[in-house]
């Protein structure tokens, strides 16, 4: 198994035999991952066709439907996990999809591109233009991430909403930071309940 190194610690936190509903999931490469080598079950969802067709082609079970609708589809406790990757820098409602999660879900894992980064922070200050980087790959007029936010700022709106962080992990270049993570660390990822 060879997963994106984001993918990987999503992976990795999920337990075995998990019930998942992964949001956002794009080709559905980690759910088809947990249903084959960790005995998951579940389903993604995503709004775009090709990914769609993709995630399909992998076996997933997949629903296309847009995550802006809110989870009413989806009844109190009806899964394990939901996995939220990269999607809600992207989303208008953020407050209500984040307590959808928790009634859907026992946890859940919200993984977002951290503007406070260091080399986001210098684009700003020194090249006097929106960054561009690996984690967020678009220049302002045509990127689909409409809310920045920074791990202080995730914190903060956790809390604001009763939102219990169970865990938090950073990453910058596929390695985990420990150190001055709302400054070197370039994608966060949350667990929360």
């Amino acid at each position: 198994m060879n997963l994106r190194d984001d993918l990987q610690l999503i992976y990795d936190w999920i337990p075995e035999g998990s019930r998942v509903l992964d949001l956002g999931c794009g080709d559905g490469e980690l759910l088809q991952a947990l249903v084959k080598h960790k005995n998951c079950t579940g389903y993604g969802v995503e709004i775009d066709t090709g990914s769609v067709i993709a995630a399909i082609g992998r076996g997933v079970n997949v629903i296309q439907a847009d995550l802006e609708q809110g989870l009413q589809a989806f009844g109190d406790g009806s899964f394990d996990i939901i996995v939220l990757s990269q999607t809600i820098q992207a989303m208008q409602n953020v407050e209500t999809i984040l307590r959808d999660l928790t009634r859907v879900a026992k946890q859940a894992i919200v993984t977002f591109p951290n503007f406070g980064y260091w080399r986001n922070r210098f684009q700003v200050a020194f090249g006097g233009h929106m960054p561009v980087s690996e984690r967020m790959p678009y220049d302002w007029y045509d990127t689909p991430n409409i809310h920045w936010c920074t791990l202080s700022d995730f914190d903060r709106l956790c809390a604001k909403n009763r939102i219990r962080v169970l865990e938090r992990a950073v990453m910058a270049g596929g390695q985990r930071v420990q150190y001055l993570p709302n400054l070197l660390g370039s994608l966060a990822f949350y667990r929360v309940g």
